[in-house]
């Protein structure tokens, strides 16, 4: 039976001073009830020695002074089973789908410590994702982070469920989706989206939505995290995690630190940045279980990379893949701009003299046509050298062979969905770069799998 542990002195917005009888720890997950609603806080801080100081994770409406708060003797808690896997939680782990709550095995908190380094494993390999543009030059890490970078409009959310579908039909993984602030019509048209390409089976989605308490948004990106180390752990499977977005992670805490009167750091956000952005990346891990491999959306402010939750996000990284308006505007899709993409692991060692090899001259042939641009926009091609003619063809090429239809749009588009392995991209990929498709129209380069005929 949960304890009483004080009462309600004071609410401010989300703010609530509890005074205490005995003191809970930090991070404690009390609540308070009336007689149609149950209110969880979450404790921050000690003002004195008989108060505390904590984040209401409801609406505090309906709270008022003197209403006994109880201990749950806990943090902040999940249920755990492998029944989540279809479903769509908060972050209490209580359904939104409209279906049964979940039948717990287990209570995990979502507050916990990294997995121990003598645990852990470093990076396995290249993540094959049978897209085209990534696995080529911006590979996906088992085990590893990926940021995405895109705004509006430019694929972002397309992108994020073909990670999906390629986890659940290439691996036989499943996938955790966290929608960190999502906008409700954002996450309404995901789930749809998904349930229709047929990945909602292999997926647990946990949602906090924008209009709710700054302490739910901070830790909703928790509660996925829990529920893919739950995956890992106790069912063995290969997780893919998605968060969307970071960035909304980071504001949610500045939110925090300042209704808990925190002095403000660098720019305005709160001087716990960086460890608050370690607690989240740093369980994001591989262990002897199996691999958390992590997909992020990050939102750059006024497209400023040094920005300091930026490049708070950027340190944990291994891989960056940014979407660019410019490629989505000619058509080609997914919108990967080759040239900002990489990854920290584009090293011949670990990729292999021959992929790495085809990388950097597929890679080098795009920057050469980037430069000649503006010449060609003003001058034509017959203002290049002959070898920078065909430099600007193959390049060209390239560029359309690296779009590619996708599953979960089919139905849109009316285009078969392929999935196209590694090994058939750098086969392609050698022939383009030794001219064997000079003669070829560029537009039969455009959406398709591979340039072999039987395949496309």
């Amino acid at each position: 039976m949960d304890t009483r542990i004080g009462t309600i002195e004071e609410v401010r917005g989300p703010v609530v001073d509890i005074v205490c009888d005995r003191m809970p720890q930090l991070h404690r997950a009390l609540y308070a009830a009336t007689d149609s609603e149950r209110y969880t806080f979450e404790v921050y801080g000690d003002l004195d020695e008989r108060r505390v100081r904590a984040i209401a994770l409801h609406r505090t409406s309906g709270l008022k002074r003197g209403l006994p708060v109880f201990d749950t003797g806990a943090p902040l808690s999940v249920p755990v089973s492998p029944s989540c896997l279809g479903r769509l939680l908060d972050v209490f782990g209580q359904p939104l789908d409209g279906a049964d709550a979940l039948d717990a095995c287990d209570l995990r908190p979502i507050i916990a410590a990294p997995a121990p380094l003598a645990q852990t494993r470093s990076a396995q390999g290249v993540l094959e994702t049978g897209i085209k543009a990534i696995d080529l030059l911006c590979p996906f890490v088992s085990g590893g982070k990926t940021g995405l970078f895109g705004g509006a409009g430019v694929g972002k959310t397309v992108l994020i469920t073909e990670f999906m579908h390629a986890i659940v039909q290439l691996h036989s993984g499943v996938s955790v989706f966290a929608g960190v602030g999502e906008r409700i019509r954002e996450g309404h048209e995901l789930w749809h989206d998904m349930r229709e390409a047929g990945v909602m089976p292999q997926t647990v989605m946990v949602f906090g939505q924008m209009d709710e308490s700054p302490g739910v948004r901070f830790r909703v990106g928790l509660t996925a995290l829990t529920y893919a180390e739950y995956l890992r752990d106790a069912l063995r499977k290969e997780v893919l995690l998605l968060i969307d977005n970071v960035f909304r992670f980071v504001q949610a805490g500045s939110e925090i630190s300042g209704l808990l009167g925190r002095m403000p750091a660098t720019v305005g956000y709160q001087p716990t940045l960086i460890s608050e952005t370690a607690e989240l990346e740093e369980r994001i891990a591989s262990t002897r279980a199996g691999n958390i491999t992590s997909v992020q959306a990050v939102y750059v402010p006024a497209d400023d990379m040094t920005d300091p939750a930026v490049s708070a996000i950027f340190a944990h990284l291994d891989t960056v893949v940014v979407l660019s308006r410019e490629q989505a505007s000619r058509g080609i899709y997914p919108a990967v701009d080759p040239l900002a993409s990489g990854s920290k692991l584009m090293d011949r060692h670990f990729l292999g003299a021959r992929h790495y090899t085809i990388a950097q001259s597929v890679r080098s042939h795009l920057a050469r046509y980037r430069e000649l641009e503006d010449i060609i926009a003003m001058l034509g091609l017959e203002a290049l050298s002959a070898e920078d003619r065909t430099i600007v063809a193959r390049a060209r090429r390239l560029q359309r062979y690296l779009s590619q239809p996708f599953h979960v749009v089919a139905q849109h588009t009316g285009i078969d969905g392929v999935s196209v392995p590694l090994e058939a991209t750098l086969a392609d990929c050698e022939a383009f770069l030794r001219g064997d498709y000079d003669q070829t129209p560029e537009e039969d380069c455009y959406m398709r799998a591979t340039m072999r005929p039987e395949a496309s």
